[in-house]
């Protein structure tokens, strides 16, 4: 090889080797950094010079210029980043559903001993003692301040209920924002990566890693796909739909829906709009809804992926109530939709199936109280007896909105003994010897206070319509809370089997994208010395033109 040739070698050794220096030094000072991803510096031979070609050899006569670095490239796994996303928006999927049944145990004050069972314990107990001595003024207040207590214990369990279910509304909202910024920036990303590759010279290693950052977060709320194009774009679907793309973000929308006041959640690029008197868009999210709610939740299906749809499906689409477990007729007698279906609409969410079933409770217990007091009404003929002196039978608890004459209607709200509709009967807690259990021929109504003790004991109903079994007041709500607390532990048990999984995963994929400090100390001795290997070459090839130069002076 001529010698001023040489000097390509050993120059090319020296670039090179600095390169790889440079690189590994990126990598120790980054070992610490979070979703940082090694990087690797890949070398290659330079062009060769040909200085005769033979057809009877086997292989061309060439000189060799050196070494040449090809790229840094990122050392990634993608098969486990597609694993990772994909069981960390599982893991954030039940990790939400078993926080909500959690909170619903809080409430119930199941945790903490302060239970919502010692107000029903504590009626029961009062209801014994009534039928003991029915007509003692100290048992009928007692009575009254029992029944006061848990009408007002079972309102304060249902607003906390209420009151989660629009802390998850509020959240999906930020989630949504969030999740937007995210698309945003993926997109920037996209922009600035493009840029800086498209010259084919620099790899964007350290913004790539931020855009996969960013991958790892989208997948814990939402499901995602994404891949990369032929410009380096890496495009995103979110729940099958085209989230970012090469030019544009199809952002998630919200929107309030006046019935329910939570928020819809739909794509807008899919939904109609018309201005109101304002100036302001009312899409109408028909057709355009981000979930699909009627799928089966299954991970063989991956509809069980992301924080986003766990937190839609948890909190449910309404306030729910006995009414959503029961059969629904029209003004003719006609079903217009039976329990069974009815019940299938609230069962996928936790909060809601529990505010349906702790309110059949209690629309179980108040109506049972009202009904035994409206027989000995109704048994007592023309007399005034267990009357509130409006030609009405005395209730313990009244409707908030509706007369006393109005009959339950499920399509009417106002018309329901339901949780939010009830108030106690504000003169019998002023006076509850109004209650009397004295019949007109002054004989003490000892069989009035037996039937308020069998509606406590009498097995008439079910949890919910797919229950078999008939429980009595006294057993539905261990039944509620046993329930409650078994969907808890399937939900605990997801989750935790997700958390070594996605763990495990990360463990593996640390193994790969993870700075090894060791290594890159040991690349740097390496590339050091191929360093000074160059430039020992360059020395040795300099000497020797220079003695050359000088010998033929």
């Amino acid at each position: 090889m001529p010698l001023m040739g040489s000097i390509y070698v050993g120059t090319t050794g020296l670039q090179t080797s600095q390169n790889a220096l440079n690189t590994t030094g990126h990598n120790i000072t980054n070992a610490d950094t979070a979703g940082y991803v090694r990087q690797q510096t890949m070398l290659g031979d330079k062009d060769y010079n040909t200085i005769a070609i033979t057809a009877g050899v086997v292989s061309n006569k060439q000189l060799g210029l050196g070494v040449t670095y090809q790229q840094i490239r990122q050392v990634r796994d993608v098969f486990l980043d597609q694993t990772y996303r994909e069981e960390s928006g599982r893991l954030a999927f039940y990790e939400l559903q078993y926080d909500t049944t959690s909170e619903i145990e809080d409430l119930l004050g199941e945790l903490d001993g302060a239970s919502f069972e010692n107000s029903i314990n504590d009626l029961w107990v009062s209801v014994q003692e009534l039928g003991k001595d029915p007509s003692s003024s100290v048992v009928q207040s007692m009575f009254m301040q029992k029944a006061y207590a848990f009408m007002t214990d079972a309102q304060a369990v249902y607003k906390g209920l209420s009151n989660y279910q629009d802390n998850l509304n509020q959240s999906i909202k930020l989630t949504i924002d969030d999740i937007n910024e995210m698309g945003g920036r993926i997109k920037e990303l996209n922009d600035a990566i493009r840029k800086i590759e498209s010259a084919g010279v620099e790899k964007a290693n350290d913004l790539k890693d931020e855009r996969n950052q960013l991958l790892d977060k989208l997948s814990s709320l939402a499901n995602i796909q994404y891949y990369d194009d032929a410009m380096g774009n890496v495009l995103v679907k979110l729940e099958g739909h085209s989230f970012v793309e090469a030019d544009r973000v199809n952002d998630v929308a919200y929107q309030i829906d006046e019935t329910t006041s939570f928020y819809d959640v739909f794509w807008k690029d899919d939904a109609k709009f018309v201005l109101d008197n304002h100036g302001e868009r009312v899409y109408n999210t028909e057709g355009a809804l981000v979930f699909n709610l009627e799928q089966e939740i299954s991970s063989a299906i991956d509809t069980d992926l992301g924080k986003l749809k766990s937190m839609v499906i948890a909190r449910g689409d309404h306030r729910a109530t006995y009414a959503d477990l029961e059969d629904h007729y029209d003004a003719d007698g006609n079903l217009i939709s039976s329990a069974e279906d009815n019940y299938h609409a609230v069962s996928n969410s936790v909060l809601m199936s529990a505010q349906a079933e702790f309110d059949r409770l209690i629309h179980a217990t108040v109506t049972a109280i009202n009904g035994a007091l409206e027989q000995a009404y109704q048994k007592a003929g023309s007399s005034d007896y267990m009357s509130d002196g409006n030609g009405h039978a005395l209730q313990i608890f009244h409707r908030k909105v509706s007369d006393v004459d109005v009959k339950e209607d499920l399509e009417k709200t106002e018309t329901l003994f339901s949780i939010d509709n009830l108030q106690i009967n504000s003169e019998l807690m002023q006076t509850p010897s109004k209650l009397g259990f004295i019949r007109p021929d002054g004989s003490v109504d000892y069989d009035t206070a037996t039937l308020l003790k069998d509606a406590f004991e009498n097995a008439d109903y079910p949890l919910n319509p797919t229950a078999n079994t008939k429980l009595t007041i006294n057993s539905f709500y261990s039944a509620f809370v046993a329930q409650i607390a078994n969907e808890g532990a399937v939900f605990k048990s997801f989750r935790d089997n997700e958390q070594l999984t996605l763990d495990s995963t990360e463990n593996a994929r640390q193994q790969i994208i993870g700075v090894s400090t060791d290594e890159e100390l040991s690349n740097m001795i390496r590339y050091q010395n191929a360093y000074n290997a160059s430039s020992r070459y360059i020395n040795v090839v300099s000497e020797m033109l220079e003695h050359l130069l000088n010998s033929l002076g």
